[in-house]
């Protein structure tokens, strides 16, 4: 059986693009419009791999652990697992990314982030009229969550759904 700390041996390396530096209270989506004004600040850098495009068919999520990134910055950091969020009827994984391995709080206290991340989005679904569940399902591979990605062409404009 192969357990988290062996899987974290050999991380997949990736680009992420940040659209919300860490302490930034708005939410921007991948095509750079404003989703919502959070009522609180983003606690780490948020962003996407535009190599692939993730299940809501918007580009795969990547969240970097570390010091805040300006916004747009490009960085190459190790996806140490990813996090899956259940949404509207779909599925979508947010990597997790640092230059660093996870620590165990790291990897509790971003788990825990994205609870309440899940809570949160329900209720502004339900205040937008979108029907659809909201959940954090938790934890799971960053290899696999890169291999249910679809790699993104040149002719990808934004995602099929708003959000």
């Amino acid at each position: 059986m192969t357990t988290f700390e062996d899987r974290q041996s050999d991380p997949p390396e990736v680009e992420v693009v940040i659209e919300i530096p860490r302490g930034s209270f708005l939410k921007r989506g991948s095509t750079g419009h404003v989703d919502f004004v959070s009522p609180f600040p983003c606690p780490f850098n948020y962003g996407c791999v535009p190599a692939y495009i993730g299940g809501e068919g918007d580009l795969l999520d990547a969240v970097v652990l570390g010091p805040r990134l300006p916004l747009g910055s490009r960085v190459k950091v190790r996806a140490w697992g990813a996090i899956g969020l259940s949404e509207r009827f779909m599925y979508d994984d947010k990597l997790i990314c640092s230059v660093k391995p996870l620590r165990t709080s790291q990897r509790r206290w971003t788990l825990r982030f994205f609870h309440f991340y899940a809570f949160c989005k329900g209720w502004l679904n339900v205040w937008r009229g979108r029907p659809g569940a909201a959940r954090c399902e938790g934890w799971g591979s960053a290899g696999e969550a890169i291999a249910r990605a679809v790699p993104a062409g040149p002719d990808w404009r934004g995602p099929g759904v708003p959000f």
